[in-house]
């Protein structure tokens, strides 16, 4: 199974973003999306940003993951 998992763009260098999510700072390709900004809520799968989601959209499902993640 395959999970791709929300997270804000804190910096970018070049087409490589630093995100965070759930408290963990990384770094992914931005390539698949480069209008990606600072400040924009992207979905990351496999090292890579995939596509940009609206911030309430992200909030929802970054607080599905906080749930589960409490109850295991």
């Amino acid at each position: 199974m395959c999970l791709a998992i929300p997270a804000k763009v804190i910096k970018i260098n070049k087409n490589i973003a630093e995100i965070e999510t759930l408290g963990v700072v990384k770094e992914v390709d931005i390539t698949l999306v480069p209008d990606a900004k600072i400040g924009d809520y992207v979905i990351v799968h496999a090292g890579f940003a995939i596509q940009i989601i609206d911030k309430k959209e992200a909030s929802i499902t970054v607080g599905y993951w906080k749930e589960f993640l409490e109850e295991q």
